[in-house]
């Protein structure tokens, strides 16, 4: 739900009688919303991740939704506010949590993975091509003492990319450390399951993501869905029964346009898809 822009418009959009059902991990953006539409009635917001869509369902008594949104980009409240730790611009605690209340912080595991598993988190979830060197030099540093601070983690960084490559590869190792800590690919395979579950014949499920794996796995689930057979290609005749539950809106994603992208620079690199439950 982050901070109620996309939910403003929405309820725009929305009749006297429906309900508009908003989740966010951010204790700030669900306080922030809880105030902004206290006295919406249309309006129900949780403190928790999109994954528990069905448990919120039964809460709310709602046997199918009509349309369901998720924009999985990082607010540009968490980016910009140091206590949350996700930008590497000012000196920070390295944590990358979107729930504080969950789990470790980026930093604990940075402290105690081995030097292949930091590699793997950074090239996995951050497609970066000086991992290697990047894990090598920050298992190096930590001998020293804990790394505990962005500005630690990007002196680590530093020593192993050109400077004109610097920002890129902080970005990568940052995007890569945070998917890690939050769960957040196999979060969202989950949430795409429930969400054809529990969308209304004719419902639209529409997703915003902001990188190439989290791009990867919305186009290929709705892909999946939409086919009418699994079988293996030597097998003559089907008999997987596979049924198709989505039809798909966009062949190609829907970019920001040219007045978005001056108006918000962080849109760039955002891809829109729809699919409509069958």
């Amino acid at each position: 739900m982050g901070f109620g822009g996309h939910s403003d418009e929405i309820l725009l959009r929305l009749g006297s009688d429906a309900l508009l059902v908003g989740t966010d991990k951010d204790v700030d953006a669900f306080k922030h919303c809880q105030k902004k539409f206290k006295t919406e009635k249309r309006v129900s917001v949780y403190n928790t991740s999109f994954v528990n869509l069905d448990t919120i369902a039964r809460l709310e008594k709602i046997n199918n939704f009509d349309g369901i949104f998720v924009d999985l980009g990082v607010s540009s409240y968490q980016l910009d506010n140091l206590d949350s730790g996700f930008t590497y611009r000012e000196n920070s605690t390295f944590d990358l949590r979107m729930d504080k209340s969950q789990g470790k912080p980026a930093h604990y595991y940075l402290n105690r993975l081995k030097q292949e598993e930091l590699a793997d988190i950074i090239y996995n979830f951050g497609e970066e091509k000086k991992s290697r060197v990047i894990a090598r030099n920050i298992v190096e540093d930590r001998k020293e003492k804990p790394i505990l601070t962005s500005d630690q983690i990007k002196s680590s960084v530093q020593k192993s990319v050109p400077t004109r490559f610097l920002n890129k590869s902080l970005s990568r190792v940052f995007q890569a450390f945070r998917i890690y800590v939050n769960n957040e690919l196999d979060e969202l395979k989950i949430f795409l399951e429930k969400s054809v579950q529990l969308l209304s014949s004719s419902g639209r499920i529409v997703v915003i993501s902001f990188h190439s794996l989290e791009d990867r796995i919305v186009k290929e689930f709705f892909k999946y869905e939409t086919l009418t057979c699994i079988c293996p290609p030597e097998i003559p005749v089907c008999n997987c029964n596979k049924e198709p539950r989505l039809k798909i809106i966009t062949k190609k994603p829907i970019l920001p346009s040219g007045d978005e992208l001056e108006n918000n620079a962080r849109s760039r690199s955002a891809k829109l898809r729809v699919a409509e439950r069958i």
